[in-house]
């Protein structure tokens, strides 16, 4: 019996698919919709009560600073080191946003968890304490680190191709298997991005491997349009295998992704990049070098992309079911991450000053900036009641 050939939305009919697809992501869980809706964030941000959030030194910054935007990073040399993983809305800005979205983020998860609530608390002082710790100085050892970021970082060391082309593309052939998670491309599309390839851009980045030669010969096997992420959902995307070396060289797996304008606010007069996809570039050198130095900006059919190669060690904390300690550790150094990205690029001056906002206006019962305490608990009832009306508009257009 012949097999029934899947049939595939065009470029025209993505959008219906993937908004009833992302409806279904964001229903999950609340930690799912804080996590897929920045949005909500930014215009909770441009009203009455973020309108308190103090202003600190203009840098770039993540923009969406979730914890499952940190995480183990491989970089070009083959160093593996924990940085922000996922810079797509990231901008010149205020450094006091990405605090208020990682408390956020925390809160959610910890809930997710059925902590109680003094957890919660607990959690914004670790956050605090640990984000002033990285303006100094300190060395971080293994045995000081999370037990979920232990595990991510023995993970990363073991990873190979193998495991990212089963988890990433459910087959370690040299093939991307058309199906729930992958489309075809049009004919333009595909060749818009078999294109980026054919550039000395593009052959830089498949050949900046420290196992590669910077002549290896290059061929692109296979690309398929990617159905992947949440609030990206709709947007431009392809996942592309490339050959590296010939036959008898290796297979990498490229992530190309559509940038469009950032939701979070920018400073006046900040020297971004008009271009949104070297804007995430700029930003992902700032904030996360080793992952920077694995990124490109280019152009597919007139839609700015940046163009990175994934690799067996980027990872993600897994942080569902954590105890109260493992919760609190987990934000001490989520924290700890950010304020590196965040100090290096300040000068003296500017840490002081920033830092004696942050020490300023603690209450007698927490040991945090009242502002981010009042910022995470009104962002939490604020995002705890959209996701109830997401959930009920979606099981009414579900039933």
């Amino acid at each position: 019996m012949a097999t029934k050939a899947l049939a595939f939305p065009g470029p025209a009919e993505r959008n219906a698919a993937l908004k009833a697809r992302r409806q279904v992501k964001m229903a999950r869980s609340a930690h799912a919709y804080v996590r897929g809706n920045t949005k909500n964030f930014y215009d909770w941000l441009a009203g009455n009560l973020g309108q308190s959030v103090p202003a600190g030194p203009a840098i770039w910054i993540c923009g969406d600073c979730h914890a499952g935007n940190i995480g183990p990073i491989a970089s070009a040399k083959g160093t593996i080191s924990i940085q922000i993983r996922d810079l797509d809305q990231t901008v010149v800005g205020n450094p006091a946003h990405d605090l208020i979205r990682l408390g956020l983020s925390m809160a959610s998860a910890a809930r997710g968890s059925d902590l109680p609530g003094v957890t919660t608390a607990r959690m914004i002082e670790q956050i605090v304490e640990g984000y002033e710790q990285s303006f100094a100085p300190a060395p971080d050892t293994d045995d000081e680190l999370p037990e979920v970021v232990q595990k991510a970082v023995k993970a990363a060391h073991k990873r190979t191709w193998n495991d990212l082309a089963r988890e990433r593309i459910e087959d370690t052939t040299p093939t991307i298997p058309l199906g729930k998670n992958f489309w075809p491309l049009s004919d333009e599309e595909r060749e818009a991005v078999i294109g980026i390839f054919a550039t000395d851009a593009g052959r830089r980045l498949v050949t900046r491997m420290r196992s590669r030669e910077d002549d290896a010969e290059i061929e692109v096997v296979d690309a398929a349009y990617w159905v992947k992420g949440c609030s990206s959902l709709g947007l431009l995307r392809a996942a592309v295998l490339v050959a590296v070396g010939g036959k008898k060289g290796e297979l990498c797996l490229i992530d190309v992704k559509e940038a469009v304008p950032a939701l979070a606010p920018h400073a006046p007069e900040a020297g971004i990049p008009d271009d949104h996809a070297e804007r995430v570039v700029a930003g992902a050198w700032h904030l996360s070098p080793a992952l920077g130095d694995r990124m490109i900006a280019a152009k597919v059919l007139d839609h700015p992309v940046f163009v990175r190669e994934l690799l067996p060690q980027d990872l993600k904390f897994d942080v569902a079911d954590l105890t109260c300690d493992e919760a609190m550790r987990l934000a001490r150094f989520l924290a700890m991450v950010v304020g590196k990205a965040h100090a290096r690029q300040m000068d003296e001056p500017a840490r002081s000053s920033w830092q004696e906002s942050l020490n300023a206006h603690h209450s007698k019962t927490l040991d945090a900036p009242s502002w981010l305490w009042a910022s995470v608990v009104d962002l939490l009832a604020t995002h705890e009641k959209a996701y109830l009306e997401h959930c009920r508009r979606y099981a009414t257009d579900s039933a």
